[in-house]
């Protein structure tokens, strides 16, 4: 039996088709069914049972899951980078992923869990993912911290090798239309440039980095599934990696790939960046895969411009959502 939280989200309703085409139906689904979209991400997939978040947690709580449990893989979380709420994230991340990290270490299962490329903040610290350098990352925004917090706990209680903690890069694809504000800049910006084509990225507020030319490292959904589903595949592989592709491309390679396949003359427009996010704003990152490799996966990634040209084809396909 698999437990899969988030699993109606972005990167946990992905999973959850990997699992099935795996040949794995006996999973517990668990979120929360706040948004008809959400909805949209578990149609046609299969799992035996659906429990919302609080329900799942009671169930964790009072230890009565069922004991036939051989992984959990965690998605869930609030993962806005935007949001104000120091309680709410310190409840639903950390207390959370606290309470489900309890109960494996308890009954000795396995956790595949999301952590998350905001943990590494400015990137002073650079962005290597040993664990003496995961303990030095100072992440700029709440979501961050909520994250870092907890793959301390998990290094303070010596599960780091039980468990794996995946470091999120910039992972965009299909099934995050729920996201709102923190959905990809291609699944925000397809429809203008396909209607006007245009787009707006922000300025830079730093002289290093000209108007669009920071740097982020993005990496496509489907990638970033098959490093989960590896170490589905491979639990003797505890602690914490990250989950990028090791090059970092500006937003005007993103939106000069989405324009190309959209068949538009790019026609960017550099927009002022909300006052609230310039201080805890990200104007690089750039995944150090040494220690993913060194684990043994083989896999390339896609590059950028072909993911971008896969999911605007995805969107044009799928346009009512």
């Amino acid at each position: 039996m698999i437990v899969l939280t988030g699993a109606a989200g972005f990167i946990g309703s992905c999973i959850l088709a990997a699992l099935n085409s795996a040949g794995r139906n006996d999973i517990v689904a668990v979120d929360h069914m706040d948004d008809d979209l959400k909805k949209e991400n578990l149609k046609n997939k299969k799992f035996s049972q659906y429990l919302d978040k609080k329900e799942f947690i009671e169930f964790v709580s009072l230890d009565k899951l069922q004991p036939s449990v051989d992984c959990v893989i965690h998605m869930g979380a609030c993962s806005s980078t935007i949001l104000q709420d120091a309680a709410y994230f310190e409840e639903n991340n950390f207390g959370y992923s606290r309470k489900i990290a309890e109960w494996c270490l308890h009954h000795k299962v396995k956790l595949i869990y999301a952590s998350s490329a905001a943990t590494y903040g400015d990137g002073a610290q650079g962005y290597h993912d040993d664990d003496a350098s995961t303990r030095r990352c100072k992440p700029l925004n709440l979501y961050g911290k909520s994250k870092q917090k907890f793959d301390e706990w998990v290094l303070d209680h010596g599960a780091v090798d039980k468990f794996t903690g995946l470091k999120f890069f910039n992972v965009f694809g299909p099934n995050e239309y729920h996201k709102g504000e923190m959905r990809s800049l291609v699944a925000k910006a397809h429809e203008r440039v396909v209607k006007e084509g245009k787009m707006g990225l922000f300025k830079s507020y730093k002289k290093e980095y000209a108007d669009g030319e920071q740097k982020r490292d993005f990496i496509y959904v489907k990638d970033a599934v098959d490093v989960v589903m590896y170490f589905f595949s491979n639990p003797s592989l505890g602690g914490i990696y990250n989950v990028g592709t090791g090059k970092a491309r500006s937003w005007n390679d993103l939106a000069h790939a989405l324009f190309k396949a959209v068949g538009k003359k790019p026609i960017i427009e550099y927009i002022n960046m909300p006052e609230y996010m310039r201080a805890q704003y990200q104007y690089f990152t750039q995944a150090d895969m040494n220690k993913l490799r060194a684990s043994g996966y083989q896999k390339s990634f896609t590059e950028l411009e072909d993911a971008v040209a896969d999911y605007a084809g995805y969107l044009s396909r799928h346009a009512y959502l």
